[in-house]
């Protein structure tokens, strides 16, 4: 039996967000697991998407999928409780604005009754995380530098995701950041299973027919580990 299972959540950012609802719809008829929610504050990282009530507004539509918010923002223990509020299921944030703070953000966000990811940036050591693996359900390795959609593949982070698979073999591990056909055979023999691909989805002729590209991939590698 697999340790971990493929899961493609593909990132909504550059969808036609005047049609949210029908494009998250879309995506998730046509195979995707769970939506990878970008929400960024224009501080941590330097463009601005939307909130809470967004999100809210999206759950009221879409009742039964997989809601995962990926928090580039400064101030991550904020958002906990207005994000629990609006139906997310795990709560992403990153480590490098709260260091000192990522073992009492995980136990509130744990609390609200979401899941706890967290993710790294490029620059970050992934040894940064290891303390916080036990009391973590996902662990995101980002292949672009957070904070704009359409970005080119960062190789040089599969090194991260190899490091986390060999020392973690049950961890769900996401990677986010310019996935798409050409590279992901490179995210699955690292061991990533968990898949954010934005605008190789997105603007796929036949989204359907690439997501389950992505995750034959994926379920390949994992097969073969």
């Amino acid at each position: 039996m697999p340790r971990v299972c493929a899961k493609i959540g593909p990132s909504i950012l550059n969808a036609d967000l005047a049609q949210l609802h029908e494009e998250s719809q879309k995506l998730l008829d046509n195979g995707a697991d769970y939506l990878h929610l970008d929400v960024m504050d224009g501080h941590f990282v330097p463009n601005l998407t939307f909130g809470h009530p967004v999100v809210k507004c999206l759950r009221g539509k879409i009742r039964d999928a997989f809601f995962e918010t990926h928090m580039m923002v400064a101030e991550p223990q904020r958002w906990i409780a207005p994000m629990a509020d609006a139906g997310v299921d795990q709560y992403t944030f990153h480590i490098e604005p709260v260091m000192t703070d990522v073992k009492e953000i995980c136990r509130k966000v744990r609390e609200a009754g979401m899941k706890v990811g967290l993710a790294l940036k490029p620059g970050t050591a992934v040894e940064t995380v290891q303390e916080f693996v036990p009391i973590a359900d996902m662990i995101l390795v980002m292949t672009v530098e957070p904070g704009f959609g359409g970005q080119k593949f960062m190789n040089d982070m599969m090194p991260k995701v190899a490091w986390l698979r060999e020392n973690y073999p049950e961890l769900d591990i996401e990677v986010d950041g310019g996935v798409g056909l050409n590279t992901i055979d490179a995210c699955a023999q690292a061991g990533a299973n968990m898949i954010v691909s934005g605008t190789a989805v997105i603007q796929a002729s036949d989204q359907k027919a690439v997501i389950a590209s992505l995750r034959e991939s994926v379920e390949k590698s994992i097969k073969t580990a």
